[in-house]
């Protein structure tokens, strides 16, 4: 299986993995052997769930965890004035920690690529408001993580 494929089904799992984490209590070591062990790869009622790069889901996942203080402090000072990370809903933050960790750590991975990634995921879940709202908030945190990825060029 190609690469791309595998990290776009990792990107989903982490993001489901962090809403899971965020609404059970579960800690990160019992997440990630359920995702391991349970949804990634397998079919569950019904659906499939896609083979993902392991390596890549767990580094997003626990760089999340690791980083999630910088992390959420940068979506906030990003997000509009009045809306803090906190009132944003569960997988929308989820979505946002992951597109940020990547962002900050990942810089194999090309920031347009990284944004365009967790739009389409966005995509999954929202309606375009809420898909724009993601691309938006990561866009900026690009401009100022990587902005030489956004230089013109002569």
């Amino acid at each position: 299986m190609a690469l791309a494929p595998q990290r776009a089904a990792a990107r989903l799992a982490v993001v489901q993995a962090l809403y899971q984490m965020e609404v059970s209590g579960k800690g990160l070591a019992e997440t990630q052997s359920e995702f391991e062990s349970f949804w990634i790869g397998n079919e569950i009622e019904g659906a499939q769930y896609e083979e993902a790069e392991i390596a890549f889901f767990r580094d997003i996942l626990a760089g999340v965890l690791t980083d999630q203080g910088p992390i959420d402090r940068a979506i906030d000072r990003t997000l509009a004035k009045g809306w803090p990370l906190v009132r944003v809903d569960a997988v929308m933050r989820a979505i946002l920690r992951a597109g940020s960790y990547e962002l900050l750590r990942r810089k194999d991975v090309p920031a347009r690529v990284v944004i365009k990634e967790y739009v389409d995921v966005a995509g999954a879940f929202f309606e375009r408001d809420e898909a724009g709202m993601i691309n938006a908030v990561l866009d900026a945190l690009a401009r100022q993580y990587r902005s030489e990825e956004f230089q013109e060029r002569a």
